[in-house]
């Protein structure tokens, strides 16, 4: 399923069919913690990436696990995440985050908690943009 070469940590999960519709090309979600601090280990196929959103109140951290992706603030240039490397991403700032055009990339999700905490899903990365991304 995965390509060679490609080592993950966690487990590959399920379809992430519940999210599709907020992402291009096909993710896997595999729940590792539900209580208290939810975290997920999300794995993107090559291409794959999640629309524009914003995590109100709370925020995330990605830690990246394996393969090589992408993170980008709105307004800002989009950088390379690959494993080790730690995302803290602030509540109400705009983004998107997922694989390279040329490889799987996995990340741990962190939602940090926060009272009244939402997603607000938006438009879809445009593709002239990803496609510059190597």
């Amino acid at each position: 399923m995965t390509e060679k070469g490609f080592k993950q940590i966690f487990p590959l999960g399920e379809k992430n069919d519940a999210y599709a519709q907020y992402f291009v090309g096909q993710s896997y979600l595999s729940m590792l913690t539900t209580e208290r601090v939810v975290i997920e280990n999300v794995t993107f196929e090559p291409g794959c990436r999640n629309n524009w959103h914003i995590h109100h109140k709370g925020g995330q951290i990605l830690l990246c696990t394996a393969g090589r992706g992408y993170y980008q603030e709105w307004g800002k240039t989009a950088q390379e995440m690959k494993p080790g490397d730690v995302i803290n991403i602030a509540p109400e700032v705009k983004h998107w985050h997922g694989a390279a055009p040329d490889s799987w990339f996995s990340h741990l999700a962190v939602e940090v908690p926060a009272e009244g905490s939402s997603n607000e899903w938006m438009e879809p990365v445009k593709e002239e943009e990803y496609s510059k991304l190597k």
